[in-house]
């Protein structure tokens, strides 16, 4: 045995065995090490963290409030600056609302027409809205058309809502204005159903969105309403009025098959009106069984005055059928000077012969020019009438 191990101290040996083995932990020691680094981190986010509540429970509570309720108020009393985006205000009770399909591009809008619970009512306008007759509709693959009854009865006097004229007034060159498109344009609809006397007659587009709804409420407020027949013009198809446009070119069976999709689109209209339709208007071989359907079914057939050309005048005198030419456009030139002159020539041709018929559409510019004429008009004498009031038995010529 070499010297230098029996010099050594007893027990040194295990002492450096103990010191060349890794040190191991147990279960104790780990648990108290985690809860040591704990400690740690609270206080380190203690000391980081500035939170009035020290870290105290605390409970999150919405302030939305729902519509009308108190809470919906700030606490001075004054309203919140804007509402929520989630939150839909509905329209007034008294009001309706109207799909409107634009013609050039399909975009759907949804227009509000408001109620006139205040309002004193319109002049001459009847009082109660005269319903959908059973007896003067016809059933059609299409739907239900107007017909003409048994015992006589007519959609044009049936929907007819002529002026009660006082003594003086009988007399006086009455003045009719028609304004089409209505259905067509939002704004336009929206416009003419605001601010137009109920004397104006309204020629509803076959292509608007909720017509039946729009026919309703246009009849409620008293104005007599038409029903646009788009017919082909010179410049066809380059210029087209649209789906089921009655053309040269087709037979007689298919045009009418046509108008009657285009009859079934609404009910309670005293009669139709020509749209564009300078060529149709002109065949007698086309036009000449759309006008004898017109009249068989009790309805006032209205040349829109799209041509010099238009031979309905000489076809409604033939067949005895009520007829009406319109005698100005008044806003083939769209500008507000260009309306107000004519009407101006409107006015003058009702002083000589004793009646007259204008026709517009139904753009935000013209309604709002007619609108301002139609409250002086009568103070110059004359007298403002619907469609019905001058259509008269036609003469040939």
């Amino acid at each position: 045995m070499p010297s230098d191990e029996l010099n050594a101290p007893l027990g040194r040996d295990k002492e450096k065995q103990a010191a060349a083995r890794p040190r191991r932990f147990g279960a104790p020691q780990v648990l108290a090490g985690l809860l040591a680094l704990s400690g740690l981190v609270v206080a380190g986010w203690a000391m980081l963290v500035n939170d009035p509540l020290g870290g105290e429970p605390v409970a999150v509570v919405s302030t939305k409030a729902k519509p009308g309720s108190a809470g919906s108020e700030h606490r001075d009393g004054a309203a919140p600056a804007s509402a929520s985006a989630d939150v839909k205000i509905p329209p007034p009770a008294d009001s309706k609302t109207v799909t409107i399909i634009d013609g050039s591009n399909g975009k759907r809008q949804e227009i509000v027409i408001p109620g006139k619970p205040e309002a004193k009512p319109k002049p001459d306008a009847h009082s109660s809205l005269a319903p959908i007759d059973r007896k003067l509709l016809e059933a059609t693959p299409h739907g239900v058309i107007p017909v003409a009854a048994k015992d006589g009865a007519r959609p044009a006097t049936a929907y007819a809502q002529p002026r009660a004229l006082p003594a003086t007034k009988k007399d006086l060159p009455r003045i009719a204005i028609v304004v089409g498109g209505v259905g067509i344009s939002a704004a336009g609809t929206a416009d003419a159903a605001g601010m137009l006397p109920a004397a104006v007659t309204f020629a509803l587009s076959p292509y608007g969105a909720d017509l039946a709804k729009l026919a309703e409420h246009a009849r409620g407020e008293g104005h007599e309403l038409l029903l646009q027949l788009p017919m082909e013009p010179f410049d066809y198809p380059d210029n087209d009025p649209g789906p089921q446009t009655l053309l040269t070119s087709l037979p007689v069976e298919e045009n009418i098959d046509r108008l009657h999709w285009v009859m079934s689109r609404f009910q309670g209209y005293v009669g139709v009106v020509s749209a564009m339709g300078a060529r149709f208007t002109a065949s007698e071989q086309a036009l000449r069984p759309v006008i004898a359907d017109a009249a068989k079914r009790g309805l006032i057939y209205v040349d829109d005055g799209a041509s010099t050309r238009s031979i309905a005048g000489q076809i409604a005198g033939a067949l005895n059928s009520p007829f009406a030419k319109t005698d100005v456009v008044i806003d083939a030139v769209p500008t507000p000077t260009e309306i107000d002159h004519a009407l101006n020539r409107l006015e003058m041709t009702a002083r000589q012969n004793g009646s007259a018929v204008g026709l517009a559409s139904a753009q935000p510019a013209t309604i709002e020019r007619i609108a301002a004429w139609a409250k002086k008009v009568e103070d110059r004498g004359f007298v403002l009438v619907p469609i019905s009031m001058v259509a008269l038995k036609a003469k040939s010529s």
